[in-house]
């Protein structure tokens, strides 16, 4: 069996690039570091290829994205964009899809680098900057989108999530839809985090007291709205106004209401977050945050397109883009 620079990686618990630029004398390795992974290589035989040398020098005009989901409708209206503007730079574009999956996100990472791809474009599973470039190392561009990631040494095009949430949150109490519950999701992550954050600034805004008993949380996806806003009806619980973090969840809840003979907005209000092509179905017309999708995804290639090109040189950009509320049936518009 041909043994690769992942095996060695594996064997000694250290990462790809860092075997990477040991076995290619780069800078970025200290001394002792280099000798293990020497001895390490000479250990398993492995024997470089002459041909994937050869290939390193070379430009193979791909890139890779990576992406947590492809279900929920944000994603490949986002990967589109960006696909569509790789191929105006001349490049072919690698999609991994991870399932919210650390170990699938650090696998794509790994074998797109194998595969030597000019550039990376991601949105991380949780705010993982520190661990992400510590694999890649400083060999292959990133650019994070639709997440911001701490730090001024990475580069992100995303959207301020804590406006968005505000807006929302305001909008149902400014109509009388109080009060809010809050729809989210369990997974400690910066974008969950601020759209939190959001909600509870629009609370205190409007002289509303928190109720922690009015936080819901569970998965990204319709079911979870719908078994939420079911179990709280079952027990008499019902909301007047309901803020769902994403339009899955949002959609789970109006099916809950609908089919408890509920009516929506005159009984319950609901607002959620990304405006998916579905939220403007005559049967829907659910009112959202508009997130800039397409302008997300043609902006993060252009972002990395720059990094290619400047190198090291470069500075990193952080683009923070505009949100939008929509007003629909859901909250009375």
């Amino acid at each position: 069996m041909t043994v690769t620079i992942k095996d060695i990686a594996r064997e000694l618990n250290i990462s790809y690039a860092t075997v990477s630029r040991a076995l290619n004398n780069r800078y970025g390795v200290n001394e002792a570091t280099r000798q293990k992974v020497l001895d390490a290589a000479r250990k398993l035989n492995y024997h470089p290829n002459a041909l994937a040398r050869d290939l390193v020098s070379q430009k193979k005009n791909t890139l890779g994205l990576i992406l947590p989901d492809i279900e929920n409708p944000f994603f490949p209206e986002v990967a589109s964009a960006i696909i569509k503007s790789a191929a105006n730079f001349g490049y072919t574009v690698f999609l991994c899809i991870t399932d919210w999956n650390l170990e699938k996100q650090t696998e794509y990472i790994e074998t797109l680098m194998e595969n030597r791809v000019e550039g990376l474009i991601i949105c991380p599973i949780e705010e993982s900057h520190t661990q992400i470039q510590a694999l890649i190392g400083t060999d292959i561009p990133v650019v994070y989108v639709s997440e911001t990631q701490q730090g001024d040494q990475c580069s992100y095009v995303a959207i301020d999530n804590s406006r968005g949430a505000f807006l929302a949150t305001a909008h149902l109490i400014e109509r009388g839809y109080a009060p809010v519950y809050y729809f989210g999701v369990q997974e400690d992550r910066l974008t969950f985090d601020e759209r939190f954050e959001g909600y509870q600034l629009a609370l205190r805004t409007h002289q509303h007291v928190f109720d922690p008993k009015r936080v819901q949380t569970g998965d990204y996806d319709h079911r979870t709205g719908y078994v939420m806003m079911q179990e709280l009806i079952e027990r008499g619980e019902i909301p007047r106004g309901v803020f769902a973090m994403n339009d899955q969840i949002a959609l789970g809840v109006i099916q809950a209401v609908r089919e408890s003979n509920l009516r929506i907005p005159e009984d319950v209000a609901v607002i959620g977050f990304d405006n998916i092509p579905m939220a403007a179905f005559p049967e829907v017309q659910l009112s959202t945050i508009a997130q800039p999708k397409s302008e997300m995804g043609k902006t993060a290639m252009e972002v990395l397109w720059r990094l290619i090109q400047g190198g090291a040189e470069i500075q990193p950009e952080q683009i923070m883009l505009p949100t939008q509320l929509i007003i629909r049936k859901t909250t009375g518009g």
